[in-house]
């Protein structure tokens, strides 16, 4: 069983894309919705409940731990290596920046929350597996309001979204990090803004949109496919999945249906109270 966690209902673009690479195998989850959003959040605020919330999941029976949060993934991923040796832990930047180095992009940019953002994890990532990379970061506090109240497309939402990427698009970046897992709810009407072409690049190409999501569900599965200890249980599938919200998650039918094309049964229990 693998354990998924977010602060809220955006893993679920994670949830989606592990569905569509190991449709064998059975998820338990968990958004901390009862104190979301982490992306506003200090460090030590983020590296204490990933840890009680990692620890929740291994008590539920999770093997293998997704931090579906980018800025968990930031603050708290080194940490939770640390305190839990044992356990294969996977996060969302070492996915993307791999993706950056076997493409050899030179001008990226990152869109995150502010906390992902602040934290100069994806920066520092990327630096190292490229020393001459241009990088240019752009904190988007406004995505994750719009994809929760469903607003994917539209002229507020296109408003919006234009005042974050134009920036990045005026400095010529040939890929585009979602650094946040709400933002891939966004990424067609984020593809049409900087479809017009973008200044530098060579015959105004527009960069490629990089969704973390899909490099980690890939990882996974070739760490299952050559960890035998790890591997689901025969039996097992998707459907028996469990979706727990440490609080009623907002909107989590339109989300889910986005995200599934159903309903989920959501379990709301706050275990840290």
């Amino acid at each position: 069983m693998i354990g998924v966690f977010d602060s809220g209902v955006g893993g679920l673009t994670v949830v989606k894309e592990i569905f569509k690479h190991l449709p064998e195998n059975q998820i338990i989850y968990f958004g901390d919705t009862a104190r979301l959003p982490y992306g506003t959040k200090g460090a030590d605020f983020v590296k204490k409940y990933s840890e009680k919330i990692t620890a929740w999941l291994l008590k539920k029976g999770a093997k293998i731990i997704v931090i579906a949060c980018n800025t968990s993934s930031a603050w708290a991923s080194d940490y939770l290596k640390k305190k839990f040796p044992q356990v294969p832990i996977f996060e969302m930047l070492t996915p993307a920046v791999e993706e950056v180095k076997k493409e050899g992009f030179k001008k990226v940019g990152i869109i995150g929350t502010p906390g992902t953002i602040k934290s100069m994890a994806y920066q520092k990532k990327l630096l190292k597996a490229s020393p001459k990379l241009e990088i240019f970061a752009q904190a988007c506090p406004l995505f994750v309001p719009l994809v929760e109240e469903g607003l994917l497309d539209g002229q507020i939402t296109d408003i919006i979204i234009k005042k974050y990427i134009d920036p990045l698009k005026d400095k010529g970046i040939d890929a585009l990090i979602l650094g946040c897992t709400h933002y891939p709810l966004l990424k067609s009407e984020i593809e049409k803004i900087i479809d017009s072409g973008i200044k530098g690049s060579p015959l105004g190409l527009r960069p490629r949109v990089i969704n973390p999501a899909e490099a980690l569900a890939k990882e996974v599965r070739e760490f299952l496919e050559k960890t035998p200890a790890f591997a689901p249980l025969r039996g097992a599938s998707a459907r028996q999945s469990q979706f727990f919200f440490s609080d009623e998650p907002y909107n989590l039918e339109k989300i889910s249906h986005m995200c599934f094309a159903k309903k989920i049964k959501p379990i709301v229990n706050d275990p840290f109270i």
